[in-house]
């Protein structure tokens, strides 16, 4: 991973879908977050909206996330949130909109590093979907969860194995080792 040219992606880190299976990782995330950012690294978050009609209501009579307080970001991350680099509206499963593969290709971000939730569905395409348009998607496993609970989480991160390679699944311990720290010059008087 190349943190001078990545981006810290936050993935759907939003109030409906954090419960007793993924709230484990909101923590993580805020600690990662804070990290990345003091190191100077752009962060976005996107934010799903479901709406009326959609595909999700359709097949799978799933009806929420359509309005807050659902579709906000956790509050413990509102502050964070609000000094991303963007925070960018899917109504997919990809992180990859027109708004963001515009705003990726502008900034000239190579690398994409993946924590929030859901490991297997929006973690999972968003990072595929990196692999398949040629950025280097990195999934950090532990600042990851599912809604769904942890075996639909791990059976997330086999699929990810092979669409991505092991080597792209990494902890948060890995990542924060690569990010590099101002320098702390002390000048003589």
């Amino acid at each position: 991973m190349d943190t001078g040219s990545a981006a810290l992606v936050v993935i759907d880190l939003q109030n409906g879908f954090v419960n007793h299976h993924s709230r484990h990782v909101v923590p993580v995330v805020c600690d990662l977050v804070a990290r990345w950012s003091d190191a100077g690294r752009p962060v976005l978050f996107t934010r799903y909206f479901n709406h009326p009609g959609s595909a999700y209501e359709r097949f799978f009579q799933w009806n929420r996330l359509q309005g807050p307080p659902e579709t906000d970001i956790v509050p413990e991350l509102v502050g964070p949130a609000a000094n991303a680099h963007a925070t960018l509206d899917k109504t997919g499963y990809t992180l990859f909109t027109p708004e963001a593969t515009d705003l990726i290709h502008r900034e000239g971000w190579t690398d994409l590093v993946f924590c929030g939730i859901a490991t297997e569905s929006c973690v999972l395409k968003s990072a595929a979907d990196a692999f398949e348009l040629g950025y280097a998607p990195t999934v950090i496993t532990d600042a990851c969860a599912s809604d769904a609970g942890p075996d639909v989480h791990d059976a997330g991160l086999v699929v990810a194995r092979r669409l991505i390679g092991a080597g792209q699944l990494v902890t948060k311990d890995h990542v924060i080792a690569q990010i590099p720290t101002p320098c702390n010059v002390s000048v003589l008087e």
